[in-house]
């Protein structure tokens, strides 16, 4: 898949409004794969069990077909794997007659059903089906498209829970209006009442004593009627008030997953960008540089050094930084186990320090450009072999490094590594800083 692919497809995704400007984007997204499949979004009812409605994206448009067709017409080990959701699940035995069941024109040389569950809030919302045409040789539809799909389920997710907390405050703002109008019709009712009893005159010869009980016992009953009233529509606004209170959990649960779904977007598209370095860049100088900007402007770092494993035994060098003193020099040489670079490196463990004194004795960070108090260092092992070292500091506007940070450089460093194991940038460039 081109980068530009990947790319454009996740800030699709996050933009579009609803279900079809997203189901429309992967569908764009697959014609740039393979015009010859196709794919459809069917979604599934779990009270009735049932496929009821076949969502399709033709061009610019998504064309809507009922289906009402029971789930168990798969077989019952398909239907777990799609209930799991997960990858594709081929369905080559009988790919033809599923294929019509989806609503799929079977090719004329045969093709490939595979489908895949949608789950929102670990239940199965819709299933995702793409027919392909049958290849001998090359790499199948599914596995090409495998990361647009991903980060599709991401987006089906989010837009459901959009859906369906929209529906809930529609639904709640129309028992609020029923339950209050109710209130007031019947308020109503018993105040008209209660003005009749009061405006009527008080002639002793008009009543005798059994009229004068009743009429007492009415009036109580009109108080006692308002006072239930009255009851109904405190619970009524404590109900309106729990509720908001929930929508607002609600809001602060959705934004948090937003938020989530962006950060993977981000990781998608840096990991994209580092691999297609790789596959662009042969120079080991420039593809150093470019991966430590990468990592680093990702990062808000406004310091940060790669050092690699050097030919030396237990000792690494200064392979590349940014922003580090000026008597810092690339290929300086640091001793595993000393420091804190080199205590990273033995323990191949990362390191999160918050304050700078807990890390006074490293060689890079005793200097005035240090300005903040947070820092990651993070080892470098591709196949239980070390690699290298990254570290990351001076965070934009002095922020602070936590936890989540430290497994956002995770993937990126396992990635920096194995860039660097297939390159064998740690002989490469040190053969560039001895030709200078």
């Amino acid at each position: 898949m081109p980068p530009r692919s990947l790319a454009s497809l996740a800030h699709a995704l996050t933009a579009s409004p609803d279900l079809d400007g997203a189901l429309i984007a992967l569908g764009e997204c697959l014609a740039e794969l393979d015009r010859g499949a196709s794919v459809a979004l069917i979604h599934y009812d779990a009270r009735r069990d049932m496929l009821r409605e076949r969502l399709t994206p033709v061009g610019a448009q998504v064309v809507r077909t009922s289906m009402e067709t029971t789930f168990d017409h798969l077989p019952e080990p398909v239907r777990s794997r799609i209930q799991a959701g997960g990858p594709f699940l081929d369905v080559t035995d009988r790919s033809a007659d599923y294929a019509r069941l989806c609503g799929f024109a079977a090719a004329l040389d045969g093709g490939v059903l595979a489908l895949r569950g949608l789950r929102v809030e670990g239940h199965l919302g819709a299933v995702l089906a793409l027919y392909e045409p049958r290849k001998i040789f090359g790499t199948r539809t599914t596995e090409r498209i495998a990361p647009a799909v991903a980060l599709f389920d991401l987006a089906y997710a989010r837009i459901s829970e959009r859906d369906a907390r929209e529906e809930a405050v529609r639904t709640l703002e129309d028992v609020t209006q029923r339950v209050h109008g109710e209130y007031v019709r019947k308020l109503s009712v018993l105040e008209a009442e209660l003005r009749e009893v009061r405006n009527t005159p008080r002639e002793v010869t008009a009543f005798n004593s059994a009229e004068a009980v009743a009429l007492q016992a009415d009036a109580a009953r009109a108080q006692e009627e308002m006072r239930r009233a009255g009851r109904k529509a405190e619970l009524a606004e404590q109900q309106l008030a729990s509720a908001v209170g929930q929508l607002e959990q609600a809001h602060i649960e959705l934004h948090r997953r937003s938020e989530a779904l962006r950060q993977r977007t981000r990781t998608l598209y840096l990991v994209d960008r580092a691999l297609s370095l790789d596959a662009e860049t042969t120079d080991a100088r420039t593809l150093v540089d470019a991966l430590l900007a990468l990592v680093g402007d990702d990062m808000q770092a406004q310091r940060c050094s790669l050092m690699l494993r050097a030919p030396e035994p237990d000792h690494l060098y200064l392979a590349a930084a940014r922003g580090i003193a000026p008597n810092i020099v690339e290929g300086m040489r640091i001793r595993i186990g000393e420091g804190v670079a080199g205590r990273v490196a033995a323990a191949r463990e990362p390191l999160l320090v918050q304050d700078v004194r807990e890390a006074a004795q490293h060689p890079l960070l005793r200097d005035q450009y240090f300005t903040t108090g947070s820092f990651i260092s993070f080892p470098l092992v591709y196949h239980e072999e070390l690699v290298g070292v990254l570290n990351l500091t001076n965070r934009a506007q002095r922020g602070i490094y936590t936890e989540e940070d430290v497994e956002r450089v995770r993937l990126l460093g396992l990635v920096i590594s194995l860039i660097a194991s297939r390159n064998s940038l740690p002989q490469a460039l040190l053969e560039t800083l001895h030709a200078r």
